[in-house]
C-alpha cells in the first residue's frame, strides 16, 4: 500500500482526506460459490459515515 501511495502524486494530486480506492484481486466474483459476476444494470454503492455515499451503474 505504501508503494501506491507513493506512486499516485506523480500524475494525481493528493490532499489530506482523499481516498484510494484500489479496486479488489482479480477472479473474486468466480472463486465464490456459487460464481458471482456483475452485469448492466447492477448498482455499486459505496458509503462513508458523515462523507456521503458514492454510487454507480454497471454499464
Amino acid at each position: 500500500m505504501a508503494n501506491i501511495i507513493k506512486y499516485i502524486p506523480a500524475f494525481n494530486p493528493v490532499s489530506p482526506g482523499d481516498i484510494i480506492f484500489t479496486g479488489s484481486l482479480g477472479g473474486v466474483g468466480k472463486k465464490r460459490t456459487p460464481p458471482l459476476f456483475m452485469f448492466s444494470g447492477d448498482v455499486v454503492e459505496v458509503e462513508i459515515e458523515k462523507i456521503g455515499r458514492l454510487r454507480n451503474v454497471v454499464a
